[in-house]
């Protein structure tokens, strides 16, 4: 069983986005050694941090935390008016035609 490191993952999602600690801390309202302590694993952020980073990574909480290792987050479409839902479903659609199709070739 392979351990998961929760450091490891934060600081390879900082530095694919090309920010330094300090710009992250400083996105987030935080210090630079709290995010280093993140990255360290000698403290864990609050649950509301979490969702924060995922939302700047473009992931998932339960990928950030290990539960999940794909990266996919799931689209949040509330605020949205009834025909912008409409327009997402028609699109959701498509993709999964166009991804069945690809799939049978």
């Amino acid at each position: 069983m392979e351990i998961f490191d929760f450091g490891l993952r934060l600081r390879e999602l900082r530095e694919k986005k090309r920010l330094s600690q300090q710009q992250l801390a400083d996105w987030l309202g935080l210090t630079r050694s709290s995010i280093s302590n993140y990255e360290n694993n000698t403290q864990t952020p609050p649950a509301d941090t979490l969702v924060r980073l995922a939302d700047i990574y473009g992931v998932s909480v339960d990928y950030l935390l290990g539960v999940k290792n794909d990266r996919k987050r799931v689209l949040v479409i509330e605020g949205l008016t009834p025909s912008q839902e409409k327009a997402l479903e028609i699109l959701a659609e498509e993709f999964r035609e166009a991804n069945s199709k690809s799939i049978q070739r």
